[in-house]
């Protein structure tokens, strides 16, 4: 095989890798700091890519420069992912947290349900596939037959940042204590002085905006977004982080690129069946629950297994 279309498979099952893990850190969050799945994940992915797409429009619209532009739409997505995450865990995952865990799981399916479709209805033509536009037109770098753009190689970058970053967060900083505690013993956290509403309001917003850029990244990746574009995503993400090990923090982010890895696996050995390397990827993930029924990296309390 030509190296550099090899190389091409790997840069792309890179990006989709750090895509994943975005979202299936978020999972793991909301799962370790209050046993809930949050279904309505996936949406809030979508929400990000239209909040982008919206405030970069406005800004064309009214002539700003294109990097202010790009900036508007940073604040834009992260303040959609903030007040995502922080309405529903007020409004929906708190309230519901001494329900049975089968209303969490259908309110926030509901909810993700309301999401994409108050896009598909309010935003004009919103059933139909947006264009998304690019970071840097005609740029590209080729080495032989390996070429990328200089937006992928942004993107990449900046996902990196965001996975080893939140890894930072939750590892070395105030609220990532917090949220370890409160994720460890919640009662003996609170005992401790720790507020346990704001600790699963921040949780909940890191996790949000981790999904809502990851909607952009994927704007710019593929140049297009679509109003479901979340629903398969959130799967996606959610068995990442379930075969990587719900409630930990490495192993959703091991999980996200084990599934891209395994997507690019079948696109280079199996090009003639490539259109299947979603059914492919997730018969590979039932058979590594069958074998690691918790996950790669379990959580070390027996409750949670």
């Amino acid at each position: 095989m030509d190296f550099g279309i090899l190389a091409q498979h790997l840069f792309n099952g890179l990006m989709l890798g750090v895509i994943y893990a975005m979202v299936a850190v978020g999972f793991s969050l909301f799962f370790g700091v209050l046993d809930v799945i949050n279904f309505s994940h996936g949406d809030v992915v979508t929400v990000g890519a239209f909040a982008m797409l919206g405030a970069l429009v406005g800004a064309e619209w009214l002539h700003v420069p294109a990097a202010l532009g790009l900036l508007l739409g940073l604040i834009a997505t992260i303040a959609a992912g903030c007040l995502v995450g922080v309405g529903m865990a007020r409004s929906l995952i708190l309230p519901l947290r001494f329900a049975p865990p089968v209303n969490v799981l259908l309110g926030t399916l509901m909810a993700g349900t309301v999401m994409h479709e108050v896009i598909r209805l309010f935003v004009p033509n919103g059933g139909n596939p947006k264009p998304f536009p690019s970071l840097f037109s005609n740029v590209t770098y080729r080495l032989g037959s390996f070429s990328v753009g200089a937006d992928s190689v942004v993107i990449l970058l900046f996902g990196l940042v965001l996975v080893f970053g939140t890894h930072l967060v939750i590892s070395k900083t105030k609220l990532g204590l917090a949220i370890r505690a409160v994720a460890q013993d919640s009662e003996t956290a609170r005992l401790s002085g720790i507020n346990f509403q704001k600790t699963v309001l921040g949780t909940f917003a890191i996790g949000s905006v981790l999904a809502t850029l990851a909607g952009c990244m994927l704007g710019f990746y593929y140049r297009e977004i679509n109003f479901n574009m979340g629903v398969l995503l959130g799967v996606i993400g959610f068995a990442a982080a379930v075969v990587g090990g719900l409630g930990s923090l490495v192993g959703p982010i091991i999980g996200g690129f084990l599934f891209a890895g395994v997507q690019t696996l079948v696109v280079v050995l199996m090009p003639f069946s490539s259109e299947y390397k979603d059914v492919i990827v997730f018969a590979v993930i039932i058979v590594l629950l069958g074998i690691f029924p918790t996950g790669l990296l379990a959580e070390r309390r027996s409750e949670r297994v």
